[in-house]
């Protein structure tokens, strides 16, 4: 792997704050403006960092650059946007088309990882470190714990990894293979499951086979777990499209419970009743009172699902996920506002081109 030294990551400047106490910022490309993510590590194997630069694996933020000083590095990544798997889980509303689908994105990026001339094993596989997109696929991040396979090692020297999902082999019981990470992943899935009220027993069976304590006892490789779930994920399509009704339902009806809907269906009834009562911005009836009705109903919506996140909308604002709650509520409040402005201009061009004066 002989190519050029990175591009100097200095010179990008820090806009946000994502993680101070992990070292994680948002920074900003002087030259371009474009977004990226600044990383600044204290465990890390530069070697890796070298290999995804050079070598990007799809489902893996891009590596941009790298510089490495006094027993740091500082990476600087693509940055995705989305929410973080962990706090999906915490919202307790994944269906079992999602567990699926996100399981299938990490095996497929599993399976590249763990295939080719360079065999790279993650080694930290866990809902925090996998972000689902706007187009609710599955990212892979942070590379600091990996190490590329070495069939000699005897053993791992020292532990890398978080505890609750590091395998058995990454205490010293043998050394770090490819089944460590489908070890993890199998965790990651129990995470999954544990957040829903019914689990399917398939994917809970599936879990126990990833996660036994002998490597031999798992998936041999990614490829068989891979198999399984596509196999699951070609079946009952009655249920995958009810499911698949479920995602689209509006906030307060997709969780099941029987208070979240009934407090909903009062709040959607007093959205109705208060664009029923709106009575235009002048002396308009007919046809145009009806569309400034629907655009105002439009742009009451448009704030309660940016307040709940409907649809990952929060995603296309990075402050919504800052760790402070207030910058969170501003990231918010300008995410209402923004939609609420676009659908208000959108109401003014459809009157301009309808109802000229």
């Amino acid at each position: 792997m002989e190519h050029s030294n990175p591009p100097a990551v200095m010179a990008f400047r820090t806009i946000a704050v994502l993680n101070e106490l992990h070292g994680v910022y948002l920074v900003q490309d002087p030259d371009t403006g474009k977004v990226f993510v600044k990383k600044i590590l204290d465990v890390y194997n530069p070697k890796v960092y070298e290999y995804l630069r050079w070598y990007p694996i799809t489902g893996t933020p891009g590596i941009i650059g790298f510089h490495e000083e006094a027993g740091r590095m500082t990476v600087v990544e693509e940055y995705i946007s989305g929410s973080s798997l962990q706090e999906k889980i915490g919202r307790k509303d994944l269906l079992e088309t999602d567990i699926l689908n996100y399981m299938l994105d990490l095996c497929a990026i599993l399976e590249k990882l763990h295939t080719g001339d360079h065999i790279l094993i993650h080694r930290d596989v866990k809902p925090s470190n996998i972000i689902i997109t706007a187009y609710n696929r599955a990212v892979l991040l942070d590379f600091n714990a990996a190490k590329f396979y070495s069939p000699e090692s005897a053993e791992d020297t020292i532990l890398l990894g978080t505890k609750g999902y590091a395998a058995p082999e990454q205490y010293g019981f043998g050394s770090s293979t490819p089944q460590t990470d489908i070890y993890a992943l199998g965790m990651t899935l129990n995470k999954m499951l544990d957040s829903m009220a019914d689990p399917p027993a398939y994917l809970r069976q599936l879990a126990r086979k990833c996660t036994r304590l002998d490597p031999a006892g798992r998936f041999s490789d990614i490829k068989k777990l891979k198999k399984e779930l596509s196999a699951h994920l070609q079946t009952g399509t009655s249920g995958k499209v009810f499911q698949t009704i479920i995602r689209y339902l509006p906030p307060g009806y997709r969780s099941g419970s029987v208070w979240k809907m009934l407090l909903a269906t009062f709040g959607y009834f007093l959205i109705g009743v208060f664009c029923f009562k709106f009575y235009g911005t002048g002396n308009v009836t007919g046809a145009q009172l009806l569309l400034e009705q629907f655009f105002v109903m439009a742009m009451l919506l448009a704030i309660v699902f940016g307040c709940f996140d409907y649809l990952h909308v929060q995603s296309l604002m990075p402050l919504c996920r800052h760790k402070s709650l207030l910058i969170r509520c501003i990231g918010i409040a300008f995410l209402d506002f923004l939609m609420v402005s676009a659908i208000m201009f959108i109401l003014i061009l459809l009157e301009a081109a309808c109802f000229p004066v």
